[in-house]
């Protein structure tokens, strides 16, 4: 008896005892956007669809060897002149002006110089010399003809005769070194500017090239006598010189004759062209670079120096697949496009790429040609 009551009490405790059935888990919905990985589906009615624009991906011709630098204008050193002063003396007038425009031979001042008289008394002095030397060779000539008369008739030695001769080959040397004294006089009054047998001339200046006058630092009245100093710096602008300085990874891309790519930062949207005229000697140990002059043509005159731009040069091209450079979307350190499988299917490819040019991007791994890619929304996908 005892033992029956203990077996139903040990039954009721176990059943009461027992923990309630747990409730079955809800199903969780997926979003009908999602369809796992790396894969992604729109529902057909989603706004989000008629936002997303998709196009086949191209082929394109792409360079492959270039680089582009940054460059600033220069002035054409060929075409510059720091004009000196080709005598000490005063500045009489001055008659141009700092940024004046001057033409080859345009007076840019007068001086006033001891130098001139002398100038103007040597080619007067040469010039007397000269008709002296003539008239000494005239005598000389004659003496030697008496004299060679004279032998003739056995009227005198024949060391008359030989002193005679020796007396005209003198009197020649003599006129010969007139003459030369009287070229070199000339001479020193042309490149003077000034008129022989006149004192007191004035020095007259004149611009050895066309151009603009760009550096100016002398004025009227002051005395000058350093020789070496210019006072004016004369600029052809009419072609100017883009420098840049080329990575020693891409000498190999560029050499004296090259045609290189221009575009300044005043003329956005303008390509100019330029040659290689010059190519540095050596690196610059501290920059790993080469510095490249290229000459660019100024007939308008609206390249300044100092403007700066950039210097693109592409050596190679090839038929790489491309698209647009919205299309490349930046995510956890690597290039990614969305490629669309089906009506609202897309799906996350990651891509290599290579150099941006323009608006394209070159894909170069993870991508082939008629593959429809995500051209515009690309960023509405990746929330995703």
């Amino acid at each position: 008896m005892n033992h029956a009551i203990l077996a139903v009490f040990l039954t009721i405790s176990i059943g009461c005892g027992r923990p309630p059935e747990s409730a079955p888990a809800p199903k969780m919905e997926t979003s009908p956007a999602a369809a796992g990985g790396d894969r992604i589906e729109i529902p057909p009615d989603s706004p989000k669809l008629k936002q997303i624009q998709v196009a086949e991906v191209k082929i394109a011709l792409m360079p492959t060897d270039e680089f582009t630098v940054p460059a600033k204008v220069e002035l054409n050193p060929n075409h510059v002149s720091r004009v000196l002063l080709p005598v000490a003396g005063r500045v009489t007038e001055v008659m141009v002006r700092f940024g004046d425009a001057v033409r080859r031979n345009d007076p840019l001042l007068s001086v006033e110089s001891p130098e001139a008289d002398a100038a103007a008394s040597s080619a007067m002095r040469a010039e007397a010399q000269v008709t002296e030397s003539n008239t000494a060779l005239h005598k000389a000539q004659v003496d030697l003809d008496r004299v060679t008369d004279l032998f003739k008739g056995d009227a005198i030695a024949k060391k008359e005769v030989v002193a005679a001769e020796t007396a005209l080959a003198q009197a020649r040397t003599a006129l010969r070194q007139s003459q030369i004294a009287q070229l070199q006089a000339a001479a020193r009054l042309e490149v003077l500017g000034l008129k022989p047998g006149s004192f007191r001339q004035r020095i007259v200046v004149r611009a050895p090239l066309s151009g603009k006058i760009t550096e100016m630092n002398v004025v009227t009245g002051e005395y000058r006598n350093d020789l070496s100093a210019p006072f004016m710096t004369i600029a052809d602008l009419s072609s100017v010189w883009i420098s840049a300085e080329v990575p020693e990874s891409a000498i190999r891309l560029v050499k004296v004759g090259e045609i290189l790519d221009v575009t300044l930062s005043a003329y956005p949207g303008e390509t100019l062209r330029g040659r290689v005229t010059r190519m540095a000697d050596s690196v610059d140990p501290q920059t790993r670079t080469l510095k490249v002059w290229a000459e660019l043509s100024n007939a308008g005159g609206r390249l300044r120096p100092e403007m700066f731009g950039e210097v693109r040069h592409i050596e190679s091209y090839r038929q790489v697949p491309v698209v647009p450079a919205r299309s490349v979307i930046q995510t956890q350190g690597k290039a990614v496009v969305y490629r669309e499988t089906g009506p609202g299917r897309f799906e996350q490819i990651a891509v290599e790429t290579g150099k941006r040019s323009g608006d394209l991007v070159p894909i170069t791994s993870g991508l082939s040609a008629r593959d429809r890619v995500v051209v515009d929304g690309a960023m509405l996908l990746r929330g995703y």
